[in-house]
């Protein structure tokens, strides 16, 4: 099930940024008194309630021909096209503008779930000011202050009522769904139409060619697949057409909806930080990960070079030394063969469920082969463990005092389950908890 989509849109100077700092908990866009410095659309997870979605900020939208303006549009329509609720935000000081009403014009085209929210109500003298915004017809206007924090609560109450019924994918639940990332041009529809044996997807050399996510299911050697392609995510600054930098949140949807991500790296313009930054992604998620090295055939290779390169990503790509890596070539199907058993293994380790007293043997094993540190004259002490979930796997340890699980203890024991079990190519959870 993909997360619902807010995109927070309005003329510039408004709120936007300051909302959705509210929203997500955290001060990830620049607030300015200066209208447009937010010029690019920014995402993050926020709740409310038993909900979970995307909340987009957008620049400001402004009527005019200057090429900035023109851009900022362009973001804001990209950002209301991909919505699934738009909260039009207002500011209540200064009543209706015209540029109020020619974003609600924009918002009317939709036809998608409006809420009406009026920015900067800080005192209930104000409130009295809300009701001309009725006239824009979007019924009720939500007051609110993004200063204060104040009526937030009531609006995402009438947003998520929006929000479109969530539906599970009729998909088999034996099917594996793996999705493809990385920066444009490394390769990742060539290997979407290898694997497949067509032309389903456009290959150019041109970057960003793909512009949203397709999915191609097909079987191989008796297993069903999902295969879902992504555009290709670009480093914030190099990317100029709208629809290319919203491909990143594009991305991220069909992160959520895969079990296993293929991370692409170019061989033959190496590891850059970009691709970490993409990885990052996937792992943060929980998923299954393969790296996979693309365009091998474009290198001269010799009984080194695939170590000397193996050794290059296990540096840069540290947080993932769970996940394998392979080598091919989408272009010429060099070593194409080698790809879906690795992702099927992986798929089966994310899965994967181990038995209580087995765990329990490990673990105290563990304790007995290194014993936990004192920490400020006071010793861990572990009673038992219990896998709770998969996908990934997670596991919660009861102890005496959960602050005294040290990280360096806790990769400790992640290190013995992975020996005792395997669990390549998937992240595992450790949760410390006190036993009551």
């Amino acid at each position: 099930m993909r997360k619902s989509v807010i995109a927070i849109v309005g003329r510039p100077n408004v709120g936007k940024s300051t909302i959705f700092n509210r929203l997500v908990g955290e001060r990830i866009s620049i607030v300015e008194d200066t209208p447009g410095v937010t010029r690019d659309r920014i995402y993050a997870e926020a709740e409310w309630l038993t909900s979970t979605f995307n909340v987009i900020d957008t620049g400001g939208i402004e009527i005019g021909d200057e090429p900035l303006l023109v851009q900022m549009r362009a973001q804001a329509q990209v950002a209301i096209d991909e919505a699934d609720v738009i909260v039009f935000m207002v500011n209540g000081r200064d009543g209706i503008t015209g540029a109020d009403e020619e974003v609600a014009k924009l918002l009317f085209k939709s036809n998608k779930p409006v809420v009406l929210a009026v920015n900067k109500v800080d005192n209930p003298q104000m409130r009295e000011n809300i009701y001309e915004f009725y006239s824009l017809g979007f019924g009720e206007p939500f007051p609110i202050s993004g200063t204060h924090g104040l009526g937030l609560g009531d609006l995402l109450d009438e947003v998520v009522k929006h929000f479109p019924e969530r539906i599970e994918e009729e998909i088999d639940d034996d099917t594996i769904r793996f999705s493809l990332i990385g920066r444009p041009n490394v390769g990742k529809s060539s290997l979407v139409n290898s694997l497949l044996g067509q032309e389903r997807v456009i290959v150019s050399d041109i970057a960003g060619t793909t512009r949203d996510a397709v999915d191609s299911p097909f079987t191989k050697d008796g297993r069903d697949y999902v295969i879902i392609d992504t555009a290709g995510m670009r480093k914030r600054g190099k990317v100029y057409e709208s629809t290319e930098k919203y491909s990143i949140l594009r991305a991220l949807k069909a992160i959520e909806r895969s079990d296993v991500v293929l991370t692409l790296i170019d061989a033959d313009t190496g590891i850059q930080e970009q691709d970490k930054k993409i990885a990052g992604y996937a792992h943060e998620a929980g998923k299954a990960v393969v790296i996979v090295v693309n365009k091998w055939d474009t290198l001269e290779t010799d009984e080194k070079t695939m170590k000397e390169f193996e050794d290059k990503v296990r540096d840069n790509f540290r947080f993932l030394d769970y996940a394998p890596i392979v080598y091919l070539s989408a272009k010429t199907k060099k070593r194409i063969h080698t790809l879906l058993p690795r992702v099927l293994e992986v798929s089966e380790n994310h899965a994967k469920r181990v038995q209580t007293n087995v765990l329990n043997e490990v673990i105290m094993d563990a304790l007995a082969m290194n014993p936990s540190p004192s920490i400020k004259g006071q010793k861990l002490k572990i009673f038992y463990a219990a896998q709770v979930s998969v996908k990934p796997p997670s596991f919660v340890v009861f102890v005496n005092e959960p602050e005294l699980m040290h990280f360096t203890y806790e990769r400790f024991l992640e290190n013995r389950i992975r020996e005792a079990f395997g669990f390549e190519g998937t992240p595992i959870k450790i949760f410390a908890r006190k036993r009551s």
